[in-house]
């Protein structure tokens, strides 16, 4: 079964452009990311690895919006923290890992492969190759040298099965070294290889993220080694990345598909090529994709529905355009300077407002947009508790400040 008919609400009627092309508007789009996404009251989810699967991606910059991603979307949201934790640390059905645009995501673990041949290694190449400049700039040990280190910083790991940076070092003192960073420029600064080092093995998909040093909110991690996967072909990866994200977010233009993947628009192009895929017309004029066997109509959730958001939420920023869901006028307020979005408020499949947790744990949001109406209310209400109740005596701040959570949270 297609995600598009979970839920079984009012069929949404199929139309035609003028050049006979299916023609996706802007409602359907809406049902679409209702059931989809897994935000749907008859849509959601009975564990974390069916919601990452939905969604392909978990933004894992922020440590908090996993669980709180997860939360969101499931029958029982007091399991998300416990449950995430299994899956994570214990099951290992997900896995933090850089992916796409340079990003640490959580991801379900048979798609680190893909992530890894698709992404990764067009950023691991770049990532090792600046921090052999940065070294030789500061005058420090040449490559040679590095790959002793890195040998023994991997074989320690692998004693130690999960280790902070602090403690690689015990065993591989090397790691301390430091070497000076952009000399004699504004922006000079003291890098220690341990954590360029690590961070490059991340990107190459050597090591992997760990348990956290403190709950599940903090922001330090340990290292681990990073399961084994087989190495896959480039642009067979490239497509099966892009197919899974067009099943969860299609349709999508090209320029949000190149934004989300951090591609060049010609592997875009030939990864659409390679699966197929299908375009439609969208409300604003422009041409959007989907998969070869995703133009058939969906049913929408068939009640309306509410859903609080965390920081860096991934459907909120799954789309590089945005205004079929999120109303221009309301960006100001919900996203900082460098674009990253804060928590937000959605009503029946569009951003209608913000929210943020106090001081003494309390739960506030306000809903900027008075096309919601006061029906909206009692069901942004409800799900303010079941968010309370989720967070229980944790208190979440997101790393990216926007002004109305700011502004809610004083």
């Amino acid at each position: 079964m297609h995600p598009g008919g979970i839920g079984g609400g009012r069929r949404v009627e199929a139309g035609m452009d003028d050049g006979g092309r299916r023609h996706i508007g802007t409602e359907e789009r809406r049902a679409r990311l209702a059931l989809r996404h897994r935000l749907a009251g008859t849509a959601r989810a009975a564990g974390p690895e069916a919601v990452a699967e939905a969604l392909v991606a978990l933004h894992g910059t922020d440590p908090a919006t996993v669980y709180l991603a997860v939360a969101a979307r499931l029958a029982e949201p007091v399991k998300a923290v416990p449950e995430t934790e299994r899956a994570l640390y214990e099951d290992r059905t997900l896995v933090r890992m850089h992916g796409m645009r340079h990003t640490v995501f959580v991801f379900p673990a048979d798609l680190t492969a893909v992530v890894h041949a698709s992404t990764g290694l067009m950023v691991a190449a770049r990532e090792r190759a600046s921090l052999l400049k940065d070294m030789a700039k500061a005058g420090a040990p040449d490559a040679a040298w590095l790959a002793e280190v890195e040998a023994s910083a991997l074989s320690a790991l692998a004693r130690r099965g999960q280790a902070t940076a602090a403690e690689l070092a015990a065993d591989e003192p090397r790691l301390r070294e430091q070497f000076v960073y952009a000399a004699g420029k504004s922006y000079e600064g003291v890098h220690t290889v341990s954590t360029r080092l690590l961070r490059v093995l991340g990107v190459e998909g050597k090591v992997v993220r760990g348990r956290p040093l403190g709950s599940w909110t903090s922001s330090q991690f340990r290292w681990a080694v990073a399961p084994e996967h087989p190495e896959l072909d480039e642009a067979g990866a490239q497509s099966e990345l892009l197919r899974r994200w067009l099943e969860a977010c299609g349709p999508a233009t090209e320029a949000d598909l190149k934004w989300w993947t951090g591609w060049r628009v010609t592997e875009v192009r030939r990864a659409l090529t390679t699966i197929g895929a299908q375009t439609v017309s969208l409300d604003e004029g422009t041409t959007g994709f989907v998969t070869r066997d995703d133009t058939e109509p969906v049913s929408d959730p068939g009640e309306p529905w509410a859903a609080l958001l965390p920081a860096l939420d991934p459907t909120a920023m799954a789309w590089q355009h945005r205004d079929w869901y999120l109303a221009p006028e309301l960006r100001p307020q919900l996203f900082d300077r460098s674009g990253n979005v804060g928590p937000t408020v959605w009503w029946n499949g569009r951003v209608v407002g913000g929210w943020a947790q106090r001081g003494d744990g309390e739960i506030v949001w306000r809903v900027l947009d008075p096309t919601a109406g006061r029906e909206a209310e009692p069901t942004v209400a409800a799900e303010a508790e079941r968010l309370r109740r989720v967070l229980a005596e944790a208190r979440v701040t997101p790393r990216f400040r926007t002004p109305l959570e700011k502004e809610l949270s004083a």
